[in-house]
Order: C-alpha cells, then structure tokens, then sequence
C-alpha cells in the first residue's frame, strides 16, 4: 500500500468515427465494428483515502451524475478492491468537463479514470492486461478510455486494435439538451431494423486509410453511424443541428456514438472554430465545444 494523499487522473472523451453496428446477439449485445478517436474534452478523477466509498462530482450537469455505487466509477474501485483483497475505501471526486450522457463516453472515461487512480492510490500495481480485464467488465467503451488514441473495437466494443493515425483532426461538438439512453437507442436500432438483414459490421478501408493519412478531406466521406437513425428517430431535433453545422463550414457531420451530442469534422482550427460560433448562434444546441485528437487515454497528472 502507498501513504499518497491523493491521485489525480485525467481521462478524455471519444467520438466515433465509425460505428458500424451489427443485429442483435442472444445475450442482447451487439457485435460492433467501432473506430474510436480519443479527443481533447476530459474529465479528472482524483482518488482520496477514506473511511469508505464516497463519490462527489462536480462541472455541468453533474445533477444527472449518480454519485451511488451504481456510478461507473465506483464500480470500477470496487472491482479493483475485490481482486487485491482490500476494502474500497476511497473518495472518488469526478471534475466533469465531459458532456454528461452525450455519447461520448463521460461515464466510461470516470471509470477508467478511477480505475488507474485507485491503482496508483493504493499501490496494487496491476498490470495493463488486468486494468483491461476490469475494463471490459465494467462496459463497453471503459477499455478504450484507459488506452486512448485511435483504436477499432470489436467484439461489443472492447477488443482493441490500436490504429495509426497520420495527423490531428480538429472537431466540433453541439451538446444537445438532456440525454439520450443507450439502451433506448440500441432498442430503436432492432425496432427499425426488425425484419433487415443486418451486415455483419466491418471497419470501412477508406476510413482507416484517411486515419492513417491524417487527411480530414479523406476522412469526412466515409464517417458513419449506424445508430444515427435510431438516434434522429428518438430525437428528430438533432437534423437541425446537423444541418447547421454543415452549412457553416463543416465538411462532415454525425451523432456522435448513441447521442445526443452531434460531432463535426473540420477541416483545420480556425475552421472548427467558426463552426463553433455558427452552431451557438443557430439556436439549436446548448453549448459548442472545440476539440482535437487523437489524444492519450487515462493519465496520471
């Protein structure tokens, strides 16, 4: 065990560039081809010694953050706890800067978060197979916040293959009001898809090739979201959105992972910032943040 005060981790957002979404497995899952990007919008979780599990939050929305043991991030020191036979004892405070249920894995990076901050807290030393192993436990995007950079998932999403990626590429996010539940968007997904074939998902070849090019005009053409007409379906507010971005300069635009937090490719800063304004003006969402990746997953600061 280690007498440090505290540990402070930082854990950024993701968007997906792709997500090509098979049907429905027997367990309910869903077999996925997902191409993550990690961007420059982070959440910090600093893990405190205590007499027991507390977790407090603090930043926009954090109303609709649990702060029981239901919230990602204590799940994750629980788990953590169980396998090194120590009590869960910890203060677990989330700095959100992470559009909360937005689609960008806020609660996901949390855990991930949590999960190398008690690591370091309490000096378990495990290894970055069993942090993965833990991830994968907790859902479905955890692993890809703890790693980072630009990875395809497989699987449900949490068979990482890290992919190369030749360049920065510069985005925007309209942060939509309220969420939207996973669960609903995937159960949109099978009503709208009840009686289709559905594909098998596979990574798009162009895509990565534009990944590993760095090249944001390669790049916009071959977005994808499978779930984006569940999302619209759920939320048909977001077309507007949508439009808005595009029409002020974005060269691509989608519903970013399950929504409602739409992303927008641009094709460099100053571009993305331009869009930025447009889109706060538009009046069809609440906030306009800029980000670029790929960025590092979960790090100690």
């Amino acid at each position: 065990m280690t007498d440090r005060p505290a540990v402070t981790v930082r854990v950024p957002a993701k968007v997906n560039v792709q997500l090509a979404v098979g049907g429905a497995r027997p367990d309910g899952f869903h077999d996925l081809a997902n191409v993550f990007l990690a961007v420059g919008l982070y959440d910090e979780v600093t893990a405190t010694p205590a007499d027991a599990l507390r977790i407090t939050a603090t930043g926009p929305d954090t109303d609709r953050v649990p702060l029981d043991r239901t919230n990602l991030a204590a799940r994750a020191a629980e788990l953590l706890a169980a396998r090194h036979g120590i009590a869960p004892d910890v203060h677990l405070h989330i700095a959100k800067d992470i559009p909360v249920a937005g689609g960008m894995a806020g609660g996901s990076a949390d855990a991930a978060g949590a999960l190398v901050a008690c690591d370091a807290l309490w000096g378990t030393g495990a290894t970055r197979e069993e942090l993965l192993a833990i991830c994968a436990e907790l859902g479905s995007d955890v692993p890809f916040s703890l790693v980072g950079g630009a990875a395809l998932g497989r699987g449900r999403g949490e068979l990482l293959t890290p992919l190369e990626v030749g360049g920065t590429f510069h985005w925007v996010f309209a942060v939509a009001d309220g969420g939207l539940s996973t669960p609903a968007v995937y159960a949109e997904f099978d009503r709208l898809t009840e009686g289709v074939s559905v594909p098998a998902p596979e990574a798009s070849p162009a895509l990565l090739d534009a990944l590993r090019t760095g090249d944001p005009t390669a790049l916009a053409p071959a977005l994808a979201n499978d779930l984006q007409p569940a999302a619209l379906s759920l939320r048909p507010s977001l077309a507007a959105t949508l439009t808005a971005g595009t029409t002020a300069g974005a060269l691509a635009a989608l519903v970013s992972g399950s929504g409602p937090t739409t992303a927008f490719l641009a094709k460099d800063a100053d571009t993305a910032a331009s869009v930025a304004d447009a889109l706060l003006t538009s009046g069809t969402c609440r906030a306009a943040r800029v980000a670029a990746g790929p960025v590092p997953g979960a790090t100690v600061v």
